[in-house]
């Protein structure tokens, strides 16, 4: 809950009686952050308490950070600038180069805090730096602003600092020969294996560079359903009613499933085709010729696995009752070369992928963007209460209607009807490799966190219209692009706030991303604040 608190902080701001602007630009976000934008702390006088409560890390290879500030006040404001340091000895005081005290300028002027690391042990450092700024002398008004960076340090036989202090390299001992002459040629050895590793590498035979880039981004069992024998119930769902944690790839599991909600394949019919693949088709029909369904079914191509992973995955979100979620809520299975799977669907309901693509969707707003992805993260977080990892989160398994209302679907037939989201690295499995996180990608690890990794790509195709992310990237150099670094870039048309969400799906640590819980509330909070003024 504290967690929670935290996050949702960062649509708490504060307003101060003088203007002015305090953040970092461009360059130094991307340095510290990866992120090709700017990162206020304080904007036109409104300060941003969550960028305030997140500690930026420095790295290694940095040296000094940068702010920009400007006063909007129509004069200059006075500062005042401390900093500390945790471990002194391994991180000496910081020096500014400018005054610790003074006033804020009327024009935009970046000023730098110089962190260079002693050099005598490895660690990481908290650096406090404490802005004191007066709005206004006579009734004593000062804001006090508190950052945090965590800088790493390495140990190294020479000082960072020793050009600026010579006793320190005078006082260093010299490594006998010996040592010199052993950590040369260890060096030589590893040298020679990383040559014959990349020629071995070679003679595989060629693969696909890394495009690139001009502006690279770097960062850090449900509830059963009734059965019914002459409808189709959506409505109903038991309250009191536990969710089954048993994996659906299991034998038995999946036949008590289907078993449970068969259907009498005359009592369906199909009206239009809404999308086909090689294998799969998707109709429009109705469910004994009064309730609306959506059809998902196999073509005349499709082999006995095409059949059994249509059964398997429709039946992933089995039994889900939640307005967010669109559920199989019947299957027939009289013909076994193609079974029916039936959603509950009004006829005006389409693939939200699909829906992004046509030119209507380019009328929409941030707010309609901000209130699907609302809906979308509630009905993850319906999903991960009962312990069950969706594993495929993107627009193309999602459904919307002509009122912007959003449900989440299974990923049945995904891999055929949209074959360019999917790639095969070599081991005869299609994945989503472009919406998976790290740990997923390289260790097949899927959780909690990797769903939050693929929502933040899927809030990314929102605000892009369904563009494909990392367009420009070859599937199988996709893992390290990641581990490098590099995520996607900020749309043009999203809010800084908003991106900064996405960014933080995208962490490298599985901990530091948000949990759906955070994400719904921060969501809501923001669409909130968006819909106040308007």
């Amino acid at each position: 809950m504290d967690n929670l608190k935290t996050f949702g902080l960062f649509f708490i701001f504060s307003v101060v009686s003088a203007s002015y602007n305090l953040y970092l630009n461009e360059h130094e976000t991307m340095r510290l952050l990866g992120l090709s934008a700017e990162l206020y702390y304080v904007r036109e006088g409104l300060i941003n308490k969550y960028a305030l409560q997140f500690t930026v890390p420095v790295p290694a290879n940095v040296r000094d950070i940068a702010f920009t500030w400007q006063s909007l006040a129509g004069k200059p404001l006075p500062y005042r600038i401390n900093i500390a340091t945790s471990d002194p000895v391994v991180l000496p005081r910081p020096q500014l180069n400018i005054t610790r005290i003074g006033e804020m300028p009327q024009e935009i002027e970046t000023f730098a805090i110089d962190m260079r690391c002693s050099g005598v042990r490895a660690a990481e450092v908290d650096v406090t730096i404490s802005i004191e700024v007066t709005l206004n002398r006579a009734n004593n008004n000062v804001t006090e602003l508190v950052f945090t960076r965590r800088k790493i340090c390495l140990q190294s036989e020479v000082p960072e600092n020793t050009s600026d202090n010579p006793t320190l390299l005078t006082s260093i001992p010299k490594p006998p020969s010996a040592i010199i002459t052993l950590i040369v040629g260890g060096i030589l050895a590893m040298i020679l294996v990383a040559v014959l590793i990349s020629i071995a590498y070679c003679a595989r035979g060629p693969t696909k560079r890394k495009p690139h880039l001009s502006q690279p981004v770097r960062t850090s069992s449900f509830q059963r359903l009734q059965t019914h024998s002459s409808s189709l119930a959506p409505s109903i769902c038991p309250t009191n009613a536990t969710l089954p944690r048993s994996k659906c790839s299991e034998p038995e599991e999946l036949h008590r499933r289907i078993s449970e909600i068969t259907v009498q394949r005359c009592r369906v019919r199909l009206s239009s085709l809404l999308q086909e693949g090689t294998f799969g088709r998707v109709y429009r029909g109705t469910y004994n010729e009064s309730q609306d369904v959506l059809v998902k079914t196999v073509g005349q191509h499709a082999n006995q696995m095409q059949v059994s992973l249509l059964l398997q995955e429709g039946m992933n979100l089995y039994g889900a009752c939640h307005v967010g979620i669109l559920s199989v809520l019947g299957v027939s299975i009289e013909d076994h070369t193609a079974p029916f799977l039936l959603y509950a669907a009004d006829n005006n309901t389409k693939n939200m992928k699909l829906f992004l693509q046509e030119p209507i969707a380019r009328t929409l707003t941030t707010i309609q963007v901000v209130k699907m992805s609302t809906q979308l993260a509630s009905a993850i977080c319906h999903l991960h209460s009962h312990g069950v990892l969706h594993k495929d989160i993107a627009a193309r398994n999602c459904v919307i209607d002509d009122e912007l209302t959003v449900k989440l679907t299974d990923n049945s037939l995904s891999r055929d009807l949209f074959p360019q989201d999917y790639h095969c690295l070599g081991d005869r499995e299609n994945r989503p490799i472009k919406w998976m996180s790290l740990e997923a990608l390289s260790l097949r690890n899927f959780s909690e966190a990797s769903d939050a990794w693929a929502f933040g790509v899927l809030i990314w195709e929102l605000f892009t219209l369904a563009k494909q992310p990392y367009v420009d990237i070859d599937a199988f150099e996709m893992e390290n692009y990641l581990r490098e670094g590099y995520r996607l870039t900020q749309p043009l048309n999203c809010p800084d706030e908003l991106f900064t969400i996405m960014a933080y799906c995208w962490a490298v640590a599985m901990h530091d991303r948000p949990t759906f819980q955070q994400l719904q509330f921060c969501l809501q909070d923001f669409y909130n604040q968006l819909t106040r003024y308007v």
